[in-house]
C-alpha cells in the first residue's frame, strides 16, 4: 500500500503500535485480538464496511500486525492497511452465516499457527463486535491458552490525538458547522422531517471544500416537541410546525473522524422556561470550557456544568460528555474518558470530547453542545465555531 495513500504516515501507525505493545506488556498480553473496527483502523488503517462480520487485527509484540477477516474483504485491506499483503490472513465465505462452522475457529488455527496456542490472548470482551458466541467458540478451540480482558485497552491509547488527527477533526468540525447552517438556513413550518434529513446528509457527504465528507457513525437525531424529552429518536415524514422546538444532534466526519455538534431550534417564539434554561445551559457550557485544562479532572467540568445548572433549578445527573475521535456505527464516542462527576482521570492536552449536556425534561428538550480540545494552557478550544444559543426562526 503506497504510504501517500494512507491517511496517516509511517511513523504515527509505528508510534500507535508501539504505545499498544507497551500496553499489552502492563497487562501481561502475549498476543492482542482487536475486533473493533475503530481500533482497527487506528491501529492499521484498514477501512470497510465489513464489520457486521467477525474480522479483526490480531497485534504481535514483535511483527507487524495481521489483519484478518471474510475473504472478499481481505481485497479492501490489501488495498487500505499499511502492511504488506501476506499480513492481510482470510477466512473462507462458508464460514459466514454457517450452522457447523464459526470464523473463530479459523482465527484459532493461526493464533496456534504462529505459536501463541497456549499463550496469554487478549480480547476485547465489552465490545458491539465480539459476540458471545465469538468468545465462546475462540476458548473452545484454545482450551491452553489464558484470556486476558483487553476491553478498551487500544481505546485508551486513543486519548491524546496526535496533530495529525486534530487536523482531521478539524475538517470535521468545518462540515458540522456547514450542516448546522444549513438545517437553520431551511427549516420551516411545513416541511417534512424526511426531507430535511436528506439535505443534511448532502451537506454531510459533499464536505467543505476539497474536505469530503463520509457517513457519520450515528445517523441525525431531531426529534420535536414532548419528543425532545427523548434523546435518540430519528426522523419520520412528519412535518415542522410553528411555535416547536427541535434539537439536532449531527457529526461531520472526515476521514472516520468526528466533531458532534447539536443545537436547538425554535420556530416562533420561545416559552420563557426555555429561554432560562438556554441561559443557564450556556452558562455551564462555558464554566466546563474554562475548567476543562489540562491537569484538572474530567469529573471538574461536570461539577462546573452542574453548580450553573442547579443554581437555575435545574437537575441533571450523569455524564455530560465522552472523548470522541475515530470512530464507526453504532457510536462516535471513545467508550474510555466521561466527563461526570465521578470521573477522575486527569485531562491531558489533546484530548478531544463531546461537551454534551442535553438537557432531557418530562415533556421537552434542549440541546446546545461542543467538541472540544484540551489545549496545553488554558480552557478548552470549540472546534465548531457557532453561536452558543437557542436559535430561533421566525
Amino acid at each position: 500500500m503506497p504510504a501517500a495513500a494512507l491517511p496517516f504516515s509511517a511513523l504515527e501507525y509505528a508510534q500507535r503500535l508501539d504505545k499498544t505493545r507497551q500496553a499489552m506488556e502492563a497487562k501481561g498480553i502475549d498476543i492482542l485480538f482487536v475486533e473493533d473496527p475503530s481500533n482497527m483502523a487506528w491501529l492499521t488503517g484498514y477501512d470497510g464496511w465489513s464489520f457486521y462480520v467477525h474480522q479483526g487485527v490480531l497485534v504481535f509484540k514483535d511483527q507487524d500486525p495481521i489483519w484478518w477477516g471474510r475473504a472478499m474483504d481481505g481485497n479492501g485491506a490489501v488495498r487500505t492497511v499499511y502492511m504488506d499483503d501476506e499480513r492481510v490472513l482470510r477466512y473462507p465465505d462458508h464460514y459466514i452465516q454457517a450452522t457447523t462452522l464459526h470464523p473463530m475457529q479459523h482465527l484459532a488455527e493461526i493464533i496456534r499457527a504462529y505459536g501463541y496456542g497456549n499463550q496469554r490472548v487478549g480480547v476485547e470482551l465489552e465490545n458491539y463486535y465480539f459476540s458471545a458466541k465469538a468468545y465462546l467458540v475462540l476458548k473452545e478451540e484454545l482450551p491452553d491458552a489464558k484470556f486476558v480482558d483487553a476491553t478498551a485497552l487500544v481505546n485508551w491509547q486513543r486519548a491524546v490525538k496526535s496533530d495529525e488527527e486534530i487536523s482531521f477533526m478539524r475538517r470535521a468540525a468545518r462540515i458540522s458547522e456547514k450542516m448546522i447552517d444549513g438545517i437553520v438556513e431551511r427549516i420551516e413550518p411545513g416541511l417534512k422531517k424526511n426531507d430535511l434529513v436528506a439535505e443534511i446528509y448532502g451537506d454531510a457527504i459533499r464536505g467543505v471544500d476539497d474536505d469530503w465528507g463520509e457517513y457519520p457513525a450515528i445517523v441525525p437525531l431531531l426529534p420535536t416537541g414532548s419528543d425532545a424529552a427523548a434523546p435518540h429518536l430519528t426522523w419520520d415524514s412528519r412535518r415542522f410546525e410553528q411555535g416547536s422546538a427541535t434539537f439536532f444532534e449531527i457529526a461531520g466526519c472526515y476521514r472516520r473522524y468526528h466533531a458532534p455538534l447539536c443545537r436547538t431550534v425554535f420556530l416562533g417564539k420561545p416559552p420563557q422556561y426555555m429561554l432560562d434554561a438556554e441561559k443557564a445551559l450556556v452558562e455551564g457550557i462555558e464554566a466546563g470550557l474554562e475548567i476543562a485544562k489540562a491537569g484538572n479532572r474530567a469529573g471538574q467540568v461536570a461539577d462546573a456544568l452542574y453548580g450553573a445548572l442547579e443554581r437555575a433549578g435545574i437537575k441533571r445527573d450523569g455524564r455530560c460528555g465522552y472523548a470522541i475521535g475515530i470512530s464507526y456505527p453504532p457510536d462516535w464516542g471513545e467508550r474510555t474518558i466521561s466527563l461526570r462527576r465521578e470521573d477522575e482521570t486527569v485531562l491531558e492536552a489533546g484530548m478531544t470530547f463531546h461537551f454534551m449536556p442535553g438537557l432531557w425534561m418530562a415533556d421537552w428538550g434542549l440541546e446546545i453542545t461542543e467538541s472540544i480540545l484540551i489545549k496545553d494552557e488554558g480552557p478548552a478550544e470549540a472546534l465548531c465555531r457557532r453561536p452558543r444559543e437557542l436559535i430561533v426562526k421566525d
